[in-house]
């Protein structure tokens, strides 16, 4: 039995404010490409439940030669195997065929796990699309594991304030939030291993499906311009502070 996690190499976040518009139009980045960080949570949510259950946490993605490092990063966290599918061009919905392709093509996955959203696209919308293309339920907004049996998985979502319990027949496609648990360290030993892995490669050819063209396209890359920051110290007591401060916000129409 599989656990299937889906993972994309994203910028680190922190590196994102270097990143020039030329760069993110052609796709070359100078900056450090990691693990998209939401999906590092799905990882931990496919190892938990591979350490508390039988089966194997296997991770996934769709990229180019690069994205092979995103997968060595989940064998060092515990994943047991990794495949990469190689391609560069497919958007949301491209990329939900070739994922769902593979699983169909694994056999025995009983779920696939992926993070709420990518830190570059931000939709969201490749779970739901690969739940979509294979007919399977989807829960998002995952928080919690609760049970994991043959042929069901019971959760906890987040709905807004309030949380969920959810038990659904397996397969099924889960959405997770960084609440599902904090991402481990990889090991030393994991590390090592990991480097020496030798990690499949997959085409659409292979997989026996054609990748759909995009149907949307950024042409448009800038940044935001910079916006000037100005700080304001109001004196006097509490009560005058607290007049002047709304005062000054009425006047900016803040209020």
């Amino acid at each position: 039995m599989r656990y299937l996690v889906c993972v994309k190499q994203t910028p680190d976040t922190a590196e994102l404010p270097k990143v020039k518009p030329e760069e993110a139009a052609s796709g070359e980045l100078s900056i450090q490409l990691v693990v998209n960080p939401w999906d590092e949570h799905a990882l931990e949510a496919g190892i938990q439940i591979m350490e508390n259950n039988s089966g194997s946490a296997e991770a996934i993605t769709v990229g180019g030669e690069g994205s092979v490092e995103a997968l060595r990063s989940a064998l060092a966290m515990g994943c047991k195997g990794a495949t990469l599918i190689e391609n560069t061009e497919a958007d949301a919905w491209g990329v939900a065929t070739l994922l769902a392709a593979a699983v169909e093509n694994m056999g025995d996955v009983q779920l696939v796990l992926t993070g709420q959203m990518t830190v570059d696209g931000n939709s969201g919308a490749v779970p739901v699309a690969i739940s979509r293309k294979l007919g399977w339920p989807v829960i998002t907004g995952v928080a919690k594991i609760l049970a994991v049996s043959d042929d069901s998985v019971t959760v906890e979502r987040v709905v807004g304030q309030a949380r969920h319990t959810v038990k659904v027949q397996s397969p099924v496609v889960l959405s997770v939030i960084k609440e599902i648990g904090e991402p481990r360290y990889p090991t030393f030993i994991n590390i090592r291993k990991a480097s020496r892995a030798t990690i499949p490669t997959l085409t659409a050819a292979d997989l026996g499906v054609d990748t759909p063209a995009p149907v949307a396209a950024m042409n448009d890359y800038r940044k935001p311009p910079a916006r000037d920051a100005k700080v304001q110290l109001f004196d006097g007591s509490p009560s005058d502070a607290a007049n002047a401060l709304i005062d000054a916000l009425l006047a900016e129409k803040v209020l």
